[in-house]
């Protein structure tokens, strides 16, 4: 099959999905659109919003609709790696009597993986999803494991509650290649929510995409054409988020400590590719690198105390910096 007919499959793919999904989830369309990019980037996504949302609600309907197997491992302070990647128990074979140690697979050895919480649990054991996210591998004992592909992690934050916490440090948080937040639904979609949600009633959803077809079009989407102004224009933008850059306009040197590196503007390209082919289009333009700009970059910015002085978040600096790139 040629690329065109399948960018033109997957469009119509993600329109089935989308009417699918809208049978259990209101609204979020920005934030389903993003989950989807990034399953067809193989990058993982950081889901940040308070209790209540739908966020497991969410991954699981789309676990469901692609049939993939889901696996959902919630954070705790005393959560140990093993409680993520396996373990091993001794067995004794009935037959001779003999004893061995067996690989028992941990939560992890699934498709999709919603890490519930991330920053609740101390940074050995966040170390360990991290590993797999990261190489799709899993070794114990001196036994390497390979995940099973598709291999994509979900973890979330709750922004509220910081007692107890571990924040992932600044190098692991590189490893995700969104950082998304999610907001309240408006009022409207709030109304449809307390309707679906009280009736009683579950909604059946029905396959829309294998795992052959999924992986299919991951390769698709690293086939597809980019114009170099384009990528020049990512890797533009990236640089003037370093201060240290010549590119770097005097108030990202005011606000910013430190910038992003090279994998944010890989995630940009590829983001924007996965768009553009989600859209029904062969090729990206400088708009969709805009649009990948704030879930790729929010997490990728270390600010300053001047930019804590003056109350401003990182997406206000990123709405400064794309305000300057626009004119």
């Amino acid at each position: 099959m040629t690329d065109i007919k399948l960018v033109k499959q997957l469009t119509e793919s993600r329109d089935r999905f989308n009417t699918e999904i809208s049978k259990r989830i209101v609204g979020q369309q920005d934030i389903i659109d993003h989950i989807l990019i990034a399953l067809l980037c193989r990058g993982h996504t950081l889901l940040v919003g308070v209790p209540g949302l739908a966020k497991t609600l969410l991954i699981k309907s789309i676990a469901e609709l692609l049939d993939l197997n889901f696996s959902r491992i919630q954070f705790t302070p005393d959560l140990m790696p093993s409680d993520i990647t396996g373990t091993e128990i001794i067995e004794e074979d009935h037959n001779t009597g003999k004893r061995e140690f067996r690989f028992f697979k941990g939560p992890v050895f699934g498709n999709i993986i919603l890490a519930d919480e991330i920053n609740r649990t101390p940074p050995k054991t966040q170390a360990a999803l991290l590993e797999a996210m990261q190489e799709h591998k899993v070794t114990t004992a001196g036994q390497t494991y390979t995940l099973e592909e598709p291999f994509f992690v979900l973890a979330t934050q709750n922004p509220i509650e910081q007692e107890g916490t571990y924040p992932l440090p600044e190098a692991q948080l590189d490893r995700f290649m969104f950082n998304i937040k999610i907001d309240y639904p408006s009022f409207e979609e709030e109304v449809a929510i307390v309707k679906s949600t009280t009736s009683g009633i579950d909604n059946e959803l029905n396959i829309i995409l294998d795992r052959g077809d999924l992986l299919l079009y991951q390769d698709l989407v690293r086939r597809v054409p980019i114009a170099d102004n384009v990528i020049e224009f990512a890797v533009d933008l990236v640089s003037k988020t370093r201060p240290q850059s010549d590119k770097a306009f005097t108030a990202v040197s005011d606000w910013i400590e430190w910038g992003a590196g090279p994998r944010a503007s890989q995630y940009l390209v590829l983001g924007a590719k996965a768009k553009a082919v989600l859209d029904g289009r062969p090729a990206p333009e400088i708009d969709d690198i805009k649009a990948m700009a704030r879930p790729v970059l929010r997490h990728r910015l270390i600010t300053n105390f001047n930019a804590e002085a003056e109350g401003l978040s990182t997406d206000d600096i990123l709405s400064i910096l794309l305000e300057k790139d626009t004119k």
